[in-house]
């Protein structure tokens, strides 16, 4: 009988070992999938995320197929090694990439205990392989083939690298949740800085969450998180690494995390965008130039880019504090009377655009955003298109003048939700148009003490359009400056008869504008549509000695090991579109504008010191207010609205340039004048030359003689067309041209 039991256990195993033998040599053959050699996990690389720099290498974004950032084992802290080593591989500097007694260890454990805590006995090597080339499935095999497969790599990878190298490959690679790959992105986006720099605990955070990388995610189960982390601190006291005092010091300490998801929650996504698009092209002429196959997702690039971090940052700031304050005022204004009832036949619009009447009161659990945060409710469809529709939309850009660099792009209120840019939006100029008006009058030879008609004025031909002032006044007459610097309608219109419409229309499309000019008087006072970046360029030509300049985002692209790829030419390509001494004096008209017109708040309330020259718009009804200022080293402009005019607010004091988008511009200023080094860079004001001030030097307003008010009062008629209007304000002008200094200069002050 014990023979028997003997033969049939030699058998046994003989047939075990032919039946293993033959599963090593399918594995081998590559039955079950392509067994990497030597060769080619030498030449293993990771896909790379492309790393997005402002202009001073702040991480402001990420390219990726895989967010994975590589680095190298000097920038990994010894306390991380440490960490890592005690926790999954405590004989990982002892065994060749297979550990036989925690192997064994395991195979009693769950086989023959049938104890389901007995661990996976993987070494870090075998988990390396695992993380480079993933797990396929076998139906009732997939275990052991994917296991045995394992450690054939293993020991390859043991017998081609070293043991730091080997470290530094498996941290490279592992998976952190949140799409997040590699110990560098996970640094970055719980903790919001380099690996090179993590705390001990902070390491031993991210090592914990190698276990089960969702369950002790910090930031989702915190709790989880915080336990895991002691127990990573008492393996590496338990090995030696941490002295038992230190162990309690670092056990005791709160779990702090400075989370930065880049993807949703980044400081400049809108911008991110735009550098997208700019790389893509780079890369793809220089891949058909140089024949080279940079990807823009996995080539692991550094792009740095032209954005001033912090001066993006005051920009944020500034539209959570104003955006915040005045969307409140807006909601309060459409939860009752005839506001809600307008916003109640808007969203009636919507729901039938939409297709939607039918589950317009379903009710779902919906983010809805806030500036103080995001919050979950359950909404009907109905009420979160109220919800959207009273959302007050901004964008705000900033430019170098000089070589067209970013320097600060903000889209909208918030990418995740609303992820058009608003930069690009076309809406009415309103009054930012007519710094364009005025400047065609001064390529005409118009003189900033040309004095302009106030007078009632009624166009027959255009259904009795009648252009007003914002306050109402009618009578005398207003030196240009003056009339753009108060944002006068009236005196503005007149300019517009004065001109010759061809020339008018020239500037303007030379300036940049896409969208046809009409020839209607209602065009001088911004009926016509531009987008916020339009008006930026155009902005930047009247800053830049009136040559317009392309926006550019990017300044190099270099790869991984610092070759550069591309360099922004220093040589800036310019367009004069405005002669010198035109964009000199509308400057000096402009400056005029924010240091005693609607632009004046500025300094006023807001205390920016540094001298700017800019103008508000504030469109019909209020449904979209501008500001634009610049300097000769800035521009920045901002507009604001809501997605349909029609939504808007009823008092100036809330809805004119001067109090909804003035105060966006203002507070970053204010936040940037703080700053020594933007205050060197930017606030260094406004050069104006003493012939261009000369020429300002005459009082704003003249009022008619009696003589003209008893002729007028007899002969004037308000009523009149188009064209008798353009005739009378041509002959205005010549004559104005010929108004003597006496007049100009003691003529009588508006009261």
């Amino acid at each position: 009988m014990k023979r028997k039991l003997i033969i049939f256990f030699v058998k046994f195993s003989l047939i075990a070992l032919l039946l293993f033998g033959i599963f090593l040599g399918f594995i081998f053959l590559g039955v079950f999938g392509h067994v990497f050699t030597e060769k080619e996990l030498k030449e293993f690389k990771n896909e790379t995320a492309s790393l997005v720099l402002s202009d001073r290498g702040k991480l402001i974004g990420k390219f990726f197929a895989d967010n994975r950032t590589n680095v190298v084992y000097k920038q990994l802290p010894s306390d991380l090694i440490n960490a890592l080593v005690a926790t999954e591989d405590a004989r990982y500097f002892e065994h060749e990439g297979v550990d036989s007694r925690s192997l064994l260890r395991v195979l009693v454990k769950s086989i023959v205990l049938r104890q389901k805590g007995a661990g996976g006995g993987s070494t870090i090597t075998q988990q390396l392989a695992k993380n480079m080339f993933g797990r396929q499935h076998y139906g009732f095999l997939s275990m052991p083939v994917n296991k045995t497969k394992e450690i054939i790599l293993a020991n390859r990878l043991e017998s081609i690298y070293s043991k730091e190298d080997i470290l530094t490959l498996y941290l490279n690679t592992v998976p952190f949740g949140e799409n997040v790959l590699g110990i560098e992105a996970a640094a970055h986006r719980f903790f919001n800085k380099s690996v090179a720099k993590l705390k001990i605990e902070e390491s031993a955070v991210l090592i914990g969450m190698l276990k089960a990388n969702t369950y002790y995610n910090p930031r989702l189960y915190p709790d989880h998180a915080l336990s895991r982390r002691n127990v990573v601190l008492e393996q590496m006291e338990k090995y030696g690494y941490l002295t038992a005092e230190k162990t309690n010091e670092l056990q005791k300490l709160p779990l702090r995390l400075d989370y930065a998801n880049l993807e949703s929650e980044g400081p400049a996504n809108y911008y991110l965008v735009q550098i997208r698009k700019e790389a893509s092209k780079i890369l793809e002429v220089l891949n058909r130039r140089s024949d080279t196959i940079y990807d823009l997702k996995k080539s692991g690039l550094i792009i740095e880019t032209t954005l001033d971090f912090d001066l993006q940052q005051y920009a944020l700031g500034a539209f959570k504090s104003h955006l915040g304050k005045m969307q409140e005022r807006l909601s309060r204004q459409y939860a009752k009377g005839s506001d809600k009832a307008v916003l109640n036949g808007l969203v009636k619009k919507e729901l039938k655009k939409l297709q939607l009447e039918d589950l317009a009161d379903v009710k779902k659990m919906r983010e809805v955003f806030g500036w103080n945060g995001f919050t979950s409710d359950s909404i009907s469809i109905r009420d979160s298109l109220a919800l959207d529709l009273t959302l007050l939309h901004a964008g705000l850009i900033a430019m170098d003048p000089k070589n067209g660099f970013i320097k600060a792009w903000v889209g909208g209120i918030d990418f995740r939700t609303q992820p058009y840019d608003q930069i690009f939006a076309q809406r009415q100029t309103a009054s930012a148009f007519k710094p364009i008006l005025y400047a065609s009058a001064l390529e005409q030879g118009a003189m900033p003490c040309q004095y302009l008609d106030n007078d009632e004025l009624v166009l027959n031909d255009f259904d009795n359009w009648q252009p007003q002032n914002y306050d109402h006044s009618v009578g005398g007459k207003y030196s240009m400056a003056a009339s753009l610097a108060r944002s006068m309608n009236i005196p503005t219109v007149n300019l517009f008869f004065q001109q010759d419409f061809d020339l008018l229309a020239d500037v303007w499309k030379a300036l940049g504008f896409s969208q046809e000019l009409s020839n209607k008087p209602s065009a001088a006072l911004g009926t016509t549509t531009a987008s916020l970046y339009e008006m930026a360029i155009a902005y930047a030509a009247f800053a830049n000695s009136g040559k317009r300049i392309e926006p550019v985002f990017i300044k190099e692209i270099r790869t991984a090991d610092g070759r550069s790829l591309y360099k922004h030419p220093k040589a800036v390509l310019q367009e004069s579109v405005l002669k010198e001494s035109t964009s000199g004096l509308l400057t000096a008209m402009l400056e005029k504008a924010v240091r005693e017109g609607t632009g004046s708040s500025m300094s006023n309330v807001y205390g920016v010191r540094s001298s700017f020259a800019g103008k508000t718009g504030t469109s019909q009804d209020y449904g979209d207010a501008w500001f634009l200022a610049y300097n000769n080293d800035l521009v920045v402009a901002t507009r604001v609205g809501a997605s349909y005019p029609v939504v808007h607010f009823r008092k100036g004091s809330d809805g004119s340039g001067s109090a909804l988008a003035l105060p966006l511009v203002a507070k970053t200023l204010q936040q940037a004048q703080k700053n020594s080094t933007l205050r060197s860079k930017y606030l260094r004001g406004l050069t104006i030359s003493d012939r261009d001030l000369e020429a300002m030097a005459c009082v704003d307003h003249i009022d008619d003689s009696d003589f003209e008010k008893f002729f007028d009062d007899i002969f004037r008629d308000k009523n009149m067309t188009f064209e008798k209007a353009s005739k009378k304000a041509k002959k205005q002008a010549k004559k104005g041209k010929r108004k003597s200094w006496f007049k100009r200069v003691f003529g009588k002050k508006d009261s």
